[in-house]
């Protein structure tokens, strides 16, 4: 398979690229990463692949429809894993428009170019041709405490800009297949953790806030629950529907790890106590901060992730108590990184 990955320097992406060319069994003959590099995305994140002949880097943007077409064609791609997008909700809450322009115009002027390549394609390749398109649990917006998780099938009700625009790009995945009869598939995924992750988000700020001596801002009463899911199982369970996924279908991908912000936090907190103690002695939890609630926060997201596993028979792997561990251990590794990173002021 020659692949086409939009969006590979940032963390999932990045993630599910450097998958691909470590696999045991080699899986792809050629990877092309499109990545605008814009803040989100970071180069260091795949540096080790550089002199990989399998893995070629473009810089440029989704919605060039120009660079995208010739990409395509002179690496005769096979497949698209839809990954670049705005993915911040606080940014959107503070501007929208950078959202719209990448994640619903650039998602349509992707497609596009998608669409023209399969036509061209011949019968073989045309029929084996695949279009990824990741999404997010957010498009379902929010969810009762007491309510059972969401399936495929329900009703798109977003909350905030960043939500509406990948629920605007689902719809033009789904268009373009119902339309043009383009080989799409939907992948929305629950919150993802794991290494490489830009300290705009809860798990990697509240671990940099800590080590650095900083309050620990929470939204609220922290009460905000979150399916957690493991970057190295998302990428698993993205490249199995690349495989056996039907087209023109979504699924659902989540890690079955319902938690708080709060008790994440907590979690974390008592991971460092134990590796990097504060110096007065005091738990990492005290610096715990409650701050004024982003608007429009969505209390609880839940996926019911049965159809992947009926259909590929994937599951997640990782358990959330050592994944988490192990994804601290990973940060207090590489403080450079860490620190070189953007930092947002508020947790995602």
């Amino acid at each position: 398979m020659n692949l086409f990955v939009t969006g590979g320097c940032g963390f999932i992406g990045s993630n599910f690229v450097r998958q691909r060319l470590t696999a045991s069994v080699a899986q792809v003959e050629r990877l092309v990463n499109l990545d605008a590099l814009t803040y989100a995305g970071n180069p260091a994140n795949l540096a080790d692949l550089a002199g990989d002949p399998r893995y070629v880097f473009a810089h440029g943007d989704i919605a060039d429809t120009a660079l995208v077409a010739r990409l395509l064609a002179e690496h005769r791609i096979d497949a698209v894993a839809h990954f670049a997008a705005e993915s911040h909700v606080d940014r959107s809450i503070d501007s929208a428009e950078p959202f719209v322009q990448t994640n619903v115009v650039g998602t349509l002027r992707l497609l596009e170019g998608a669409r023209r390549h399969w036509e061209q394609l011949p019968a073989p390749r045309r029929d084996a041709f695949r279009f990824l398109h990741v999404s997010t649990d957010e498009v379902y917006g929010p969810l009762a405490y007491d309510a059972p998780p969401l399936a495929e099938d329900a009703p798109f009700a977003p909350s905030s800009p960043y939500a509406a625009t990948k629920a605007a790009g689902d719809h033009l995945a789904r268009a373009f297949h119902r339309t043009h009869g383009l080989p799409v598939l939907a992948a929305r995924v629950s919150n993802n953790y794991g290494p490489r992750q830009l300290a705009e988000k809860l798990i990697p700020l509240v671990i940099l806030h800590a080590v650095t001596g900083r309050p620990l801002p929470l939204y609220g009463d922290g009460l905000a629950t979150r399916d957690w899911l493991h970057v190295c199982d998302c990428g698993t369970a993205l490249w199995r529907l690349l495989q056996d996924g039907r087209t023109g279908e979504a699924y659902n991908i989540g890690g079955g790890n319902e938690r708080t912000n709060l008790e994440v936090v907590r979690r974390i907190c008592a991971v460092l106590d134990r590796a990097v103690p504060r110096g007065d002695g005091r738990p990492h939890a005290t610096q715990i901060t409650h701050v004024a609630d982003r608007p429009g926060h969505d209390r609880r997201y839940a996926l019911d992730c049965g159809k992947i596993r009926r259909e590929t028979g994937w599951t997640p792997q990782a358990d959330f108590a050592s994944g988490l561990e192990e994804t601290v251990a990973w940060y207090l590794g590489h403080r450079a990184w860490l620190n070189d990173i953007t930092v947002a002021k508020q947790p995602a």
